[in-house]
């Protein structure tokens, strides 16, 4: 199945929950903890700020709904349903469209999956991270190895599509250990995989701790090798990779991921959620809600949006900004599409001679139709893109 580009009609819809049971170690999202939520104001917020969007928009096809967080499983399942419910009457929701919501592997979240496929959810990720009880701790998760894997059974018996997350070159771990991680992992998947090499994130507790030394990753020749292993492995299973930290099967890819790496509009409702959108006079704006969950609700309830001013975002910006995202895939950009998204010619975005380079290198490929990483190119990618870009 080919899933198609997005157009000017088009958008992608991202709804921000901002809650967790506990806030992660090395999580730099905005993420908080708090005793008690009131769930009913919180849906009346969503809905309203749904209703600001739709008055900035105009008519759109919806491409897909990603509910992300935060932790989107703590939320009610009938608030997600309500969401849901606006969102087709506002825009109406193509049937098949893909609506996804991220959960935790914790017991009670999974006792709420088939809720929350009635309330119109037809595809979960699950955050597992980790497939033994010691990394686990070590990375400050609720959930222990069994109630990660029971999630996983769970979430492929109540829904069509579903993936999971893991993150490799954790401390301490050896690419003798991960490649067994991955492979069972891989017997467990459906058609579609998140693997992250874990990164220290400043002002994350994970930094403090990195930085006293408490903290010892694999080595960067380890971190190599186990991208590596995670490519073979992940190809070798029909789940290759289609972004860099994305595997899926032919198909399967997250339809609403896509959307943010080939430089669709988007919008996003609630605490922090960033938007790409393009307004009706044709001005591209990049949108964001204030990022305190508080402020961001009495914001709502007093004029109908958390949004801070939008930022315009100009044709160069732009093009630049399509650039560093289709290049993490491996479908990479077309010369054709990119000119006619952006009104930006590739070749005037990259430096001829830096691209010659790399091609010599077997960093990048480009044959006057596609330009695109090479699997070498995406393991460097951000060397790669600060030497190829003006």
């Amino acid at each position: 199945m080919i899933i198609p580009l997005p157009t000017p009609e088009s958008l992608a819809i991202y709804v921000h929950w901002p809650f967790c049971a506990k806030k992660c170690p090395y999580c730099d999202f905005n993420s908080h903890v708090r005793e008690s939520v009131d769930h009913t104001a919180w849906r009346d917020a969503y809905l309203r700020e749904l209703q600001h969007l739709r008055s900035l928009t105009g008519p759109r096809e919806v491409l897909s709904v990603f509910f992300g967080g935060g932790t989107p499983s703590l939320m009610l399942p009938g608030t997600t349903a309500a969401i849901i419910e606006a969102i087709d009457a506002l825009w109406g929701i193509p049937q098949g469209t893909e609506i996804t919501l991220e959960a935790n592997p914790g017991s009670s979240e999974v006792e709420k999956f088939r809720a929350f496929r009635t309330a119109g959810v037809n595809r979960v990720s699950v955050g597992v991270q980790a497939l033994n009880d010691a990394d686990l701790q070590a990375l400050g998760r609720l959930h222990g190895a069994a109630e990660a894997k029971a999630a996983v059974r769970m979430a492929a018996e109540v829904f069509t599509r579903f993936s999971f997350d893991l993150i490799y070159a954790r401390q301490g771990q050896s690419l003798a250990a991960w490649r067994d991680e991955l492979h069972e992992a891989l017997a467990m998947a459906g058609g579609h995989l998140s693997l992250y090499q874990l990164t220290i994130e400043e002002g994350t507790p994970f930094h403090t701790l990195f930085q006293r030394g408490e903290i010892i990753l694999p080595d960067e020749d380890t971190g190599a090798a186990m991208y590596e292993v995670t490519q073979e492995m992940t190809a070798a299973a029909g789940l290759p990779a289609y972004e860099i930290s994305n595997h899926a099967r032919l198909g399967d890819a997250s339809r609403h991921n896509l959307v943010y790496w080939r430089g669709g509009d988007y919008a996003g409702i609630g605490p922090g959620a960033h938007g790409r959108l393009t307004l009706a006079d044709g001005q591209r704006v990049a949108t964001r809600m204030h990022r305190a969950p508080e402020i961001w609700l009495e914001r709502v309830n007093a004029v109908g949006h958390g949004a801070q001013p939008f930022e315009v975002i100009a044709d160069d910006a732009f093009a630049r900004e399509r650039m560093l995202m289709g290049l993490r895939l491996s479908e990479g950009i077309n010369h054709h599409d990119f000119q006619a998204l952006t009104g930006v010619a590739v070749n005037d975005v990259i430096k001829p001679e830096a691209a010659r380079a790399l091609i010599d290198g077997g960093f990048l490929s480009d044959d006057g139709r596609v330009i695109s990483a090479t699997a070498a190119g995406r393991q460097r990618l951000n060397a790669l893109l600060a030497y190829l870009l003006n």
